[in-house]
Order: C-alpha cells, then sequence, then structure tokens
C-alpha cells in the first residue's frame, strides 16, 4: 500500500508506521517490531531530502488511544526535525485530547535557560501559559532579561551546589502548588582527546551534566515534584554514538540516557514520566563558534541535510511535558535530522 504512494509525496509532508510494541518470547513479532524500525529509517534517509519525515510508533495491547496525541504530533509541523525515530507508547491511557491550555499555570523548572536550547524552551512553556522558573549560573546577565522578557522568574544558582534541589522547591512552592516539570538542561564541554584530557575536565564535565541532573531529578521526585509530574533530561547524539574528543561528554550524555530507562517504572506508581531528548546538530550561538567548514559538515551529516534550530527541541520538550504525552515514558528520542551515526 505505501510504496505505489511514494512518489504523490510532496515536500515536508509526514509518514507514521503504526505496529504493536512485543511481550514475554514472541520472536515473530519482536522480529517485526525491529524489521520496522529498520525500514523507518532507511526510507527516512531516502526521504529526507525532500523535508518528509517518516517515524514510528509501537504501542502496547490497549493503548491505541494514548498513541493518538503521539500521532498528532509527529504529522504536524512541530515535529519537522525528528525523523527516523521508534518511540514506544507503553503505559495504555486514555485519549484525555489535545487541550491548547494543558500547560497553563503548570510549573516548570528549567536548567541552562538563559540562552540557546534552554532559553528555547522556556520561551516555548511561557508560550502555553506555564509559570517558568529560568535556572543558570550565578554571575550571567542573560538570565535576568530573559526571564523578564517572559514574565518568568529568574534563579541564579549553581545547579552543582548540594542544597539545589531544595532552592528550586522554594521557587516552585512560591508560585504555586510545588513544581510540575523539571527540565534537565544545563550542559558544559570539556574538549580534549582521552589520551590529553585533565581530571579537571573529567570533574566538570561529569559534574554538570551527570552529577546535577540526577541529584536534581533524583530529590525533587522524592520531594518536591507533583504527582502526574515530568522529569526531562537533555541528552545528545554524541551520548548515542559517542564523538572523537568528547569521551567525558559523551559518557555523561549516554549514562542520562540509562539513568531515564532505569528512573521510569520508579515512577510509574505516581503517573509521573521520565524521558530524553537526545538534540544532534543545532544552530545556537555555540555552533555558531565552529570553524565554517566543520559546521557545513555538521549541518548536512542528516537525512535533511540541514542543522536544527533550538525551537525544533523545544517543540518536542513542551510536548512531552503535556498530560496526553503520558504514554510516553523511559524513551530517548533524537530531534537530529536522522544523524547518519548512532541508532
Amino acid at each position: 500500500m505505501l510504496q505505489p504512494r511514494i512518489t504523490q509525496l510532496k515536500a515536508n509532508d509526514r509518514i507514521v508506521l503504526l505496529s504493536h510494541t512485543t511481550s514475554g518470547v514472541d520472536w515473530q513479532r519482536a522480529a517485526i517490531a525491529e524489521a520496522l524500525t529498520g525500514f523507518c529509517k532507511s526510507l527516512a534517509k531516502e526521504l529526507g531530502n525532500k523535508g518528509i519525515t517518516v517515524n514510528q510508533l509501537q504501542a502496547v495491547a490497549r493503548g491505541e488511544e494514548a498513541a493518538l496525541p503521539w500521532l498528532a504530533f509527529l504529522l504536524s509541523k512541530r515535529s519537522a526535525f525528528i525523523t527516523g525515530q521508534s518511540i514506544a507508547v507503553s503505559l495504555p491511557r486514555r485519549h484525555i485530547g489535545l487541550k491548547p491550555t494543558a500547560l497553563h499555570d503548570k510549573v516548570v523548572a528549567i536548567t541552562g535557560a538563559a540562552q540557546g536550547i534552554g532559553l528555547a524552551i522556556a520561551t516555548q512553556f511561557a508560550a502555553e501559559g506555564a509559570k517558568v522558573i529560568g535556572i543558570d549560573r550565578p554571575g550571567n546577565p542573560a538570565l535576568e532579561s530573559a526571564m523578564s522578557a517572559l514574565n518568568g522568574q529568574a534563579l541564579a544558582l549553581d545547579i552543582t551546589s548540594a542544597d539545589a534541589p531544595q532552592l528550586i522547591r522554594d521557587a516552585a512552592a512560591k508560585l504555586g502548588s510545588g513544581l510540575d516539570v523539571l527540565v534537565n538542561n544545563a550542559g558544559i564541554t570539556r574538549d580534549k582527546r582521552f589520551k590529553n584530557m585533565p581530571p579537571d575536565y573529567w570533574q566538570s564535565a561529569l559534574d554538570v551534566n551527570l552529577h546535577a541532573p540526577y541529584h536534581l531529578a533524583e530529590t525533587l521526585a522524592q520531594n518536591g515534584l507533583n504527582d502526574e509530574g515530568r522529569i526531562i533530561f537533555l541528552s545528545s547524539i554524541s551520548g548515542i554514538a559517542g564523538n572523537a574528543g568528547q569521551s567525558n561528554y559523551a559518557l555523561a550524555k549516554s549514562a542520562l540516557i540509562g539513568l531515564t530507562h532505569a528512573l521510569a517504572p520508579a515512577m510509574q506508581n505516581r503517573r509521573i514520566t521520565v524521558n530524553a531528548v537526545a538534540p544532534g546538530f543545532i544552530e545556537t550561538p555555540m555552533t555558531a563558534a565552529i570553524p565554517f567548514m566543520i559546521r557545513e559538515v555538521a549541518r548536512r551529516f542528516n537525512a535533511l541535510a540541514q542543522g536544527g534550530l533550538p525551537q525544533d527541541v523545544a517543540e518536542l520538550v513542551t510536548f512531552l511535558a503535556r498530560p496526553e504525552a503520558g504514554g510516553v515514558s523511559g524513551e530517548t528520542i533524537r530531534v537530529c535530522g536522522l544523524n547518519q551515526i548512532g541508532r
């Protein structure tokens, strides 16, 4: 049915493949599900030069209703830089409908919110009516002005400090009935080849990129995050595929994927979802500083042959925070235009 229609597709069209997840030792279904994943990625690479995206939704038995909001998202322009992804809708939930005001008055804490991807995430949450707590390092003048423009609350703190969860908890309490969404976005790079990497490069990269988000998520999940809340980690394509000169960064970002997978079932009884988002090459002030030729190669090293925008990441993060996205937990979703490396 699909093959004859391929030539009828127009630029920027969408394809979503629907299947069921497997359980137990149903080898045939497991093989079929994995086969569709390979097919999805291959077709996405064939059609990407036209801006066409191809994704796969795998739903548990009786989970079709929970997959409907995800189907709508993947068919929309909000998913423009998401392609070649297989997303498991693992929690059967009643479809509550798409509500434009679903995030209204929700309290959202975002680390690394002063610029780049973090600022785009904060802006999108504010646009959808959320109460935003923008967190960034002390001494960053951009934080106050950015949050003022969004009518958000600026919270300057060192996320690696022991009292960071308490300070976030206190800020959330002033805005309402506690924290609804925690977005662990802050990150740093300290790049060197492994043989030349000094101990302080290791320590600082792990402190900010792994230890801090782990500590914030663990502590606030125990005391501070509301039931039916959301924990969202920002991983990276480097955490999936690795990157020469970034062994410290890749280790930390890969660990966040493992943390996401392990933490999700532990939060299920409170209907808290835990997911990770793994951006690829995103056009930010940081990537603008990369030498021109390296930047051009990185831009085109994906099926869509272009760089993504911070808004592309923000669209997925805010959707994950919405109630209707609650059928997905424990997943890592790439926003990379289907980078040519990594699974």
